[in-house]
């Protein structure tokens, strides 16, 4: 747990609910957690999905990884104890986005299921979607977008997920797209949206 080194502070209740916020949307507000190893496929998905949602006039915002860590998580690396501070700002923000009656979607390799868990918690029931985009390791290599997993092999990056350090799968998601077996990602956006669609996300559901 993250020590509290603040004191005498109280949280300001405004007039304004979440519930007024999404009737004022159309829609319900929801996290879409994005996991998977580097080159799955996350972000590009991520990216559609948005595309879609507004489209229909959803109210969507993004944060993706590499974004976030060069601003609000630029002081922190890639040990154990960052990856789960970073997951930890990471879904503070995110609930403050649902808070606002948005559906905000977060594309993070997320490693530790308990650092999912741990965002999950901080959300009502219903609010945090794991969205599991499975590939096999062999597949993320193949593509290898940024070039990282030959940097990794080749010992230039230390504690890089999937090669020198550990990745742990959803056990349970709400969602998986595997994208090693389906590779088209306006199909894989579709399964996504068509998941909102069936719980009821949308305005007339």
């Amino acid at each position: 747990m993250t020590e509290v080194k603040a004191t005498n502070v109280h949280w300001h209740h405004g007039k304004i609910s979440k519930e007024d916020r999404q009737r004022a949307n159309g829609h319900k507000s929801a996290c879409l957690w994005f996991t998977g190893l580097s080159g799955s496929g996350k972000s590009t998905i991520a990216v559609r999905v948005e595309e879609l949602l507004f489209e229909k006039g959803i109210k969507t915002y993004i944060l993706d990884g590499d974004n976030i860590r060069h601003g609000l998580n630029k002081n922190l690396g890639f040990s154990p104890e960052d990856r789960t501070e970073n997951i930890r700002r990471i879904g503070e923000v995110a609930k403050l986005f649902v808070d606002a009656g948005l559906i905000v979607l977060t594309a993070f390799i997320s490693p530790y299921r308990k650092d999912r868990d741990n965002v999950r918690e901080l959300l009502e029931d219903g609010e945090f979607i794991e969205v599991y985009v499975e590939a096999s390791l062999e597949t993320c290599e193949e593509r290898d977008p940024k070039g990282l997993y030959k940097k990794a092999r080749a010992g230039e990056i230390k504690d890089f997920t999937g090669i020198s350090a550990p990745y742990e799968a959803p056990e349970n998601p709400e969602l998986v797209v595997n994208t090693t077996e389906e590779t088209d990602v306006n199909k894989n956006a579709e399964k996504v949206v068509e998941f909102l669609e069936r719980k009821g996300f949308f305005s007339g559901d």
